[in-house]
């Protein structure tokens, strides 16, 4: 009779065993997996700045140039061809890189979205109904 019960207690344990390592398993993945998607929101947050910045920048040039422009264009010949082309080159390129940022946000997927979609995965294989 103790043999069974040494032998069930080294089941119960194995099996213990077995479900502590999976649960570690299961939630080092998870974890593995917002680690990622945390350097990847950085990233997108990093490149959404930078288009911004460039955008505002250049916007603020374009204005300036055609400022200028204006101011110019009572005066001679070429130099307002030469600031009219560069204001509309700052001007273009600064709309360019704000359609270019906004695009991207309107595009860019929930946050967390695998890692959601992996839980939820998880949690229908679990429930038993």
């Amino acid at each position: 009779m103790t043999e069974k019960t040494s032998g069930a207690r080294a089941g119960l344990f194995t099996s213990l065993k077995v479900l502590v390592t999976t649960l570690i398993a299961v939630a080092h993945t998870r974890l593995d997996l917002l680690s990622t998607e945390l350097e990847e929101e950085r990233e997108y947050f990093l490149a959404q700045l930078i288009l911004i910045l460039m955008a505002l920048f250049l916007l603020g040039v374009g204005v300036v140039l055609a400022t200028i422009l204006l101011v110019i264009a009572f005066w001679d010949t070429h130099r307002l061809l030469v600031l009219g082309l560069f204001s509309g080159f700052f001007l273009v390129a600064g709309m360019m890189a704000w359609g270019a940022a906004w695009r991207k946000a309107k595009v860019k997927p929930k946050p967390f979205s695998a890692s959601l979609s992996e839980l939820f995965k998880d949690r229908q294989q679990v429930d038993i109904r």
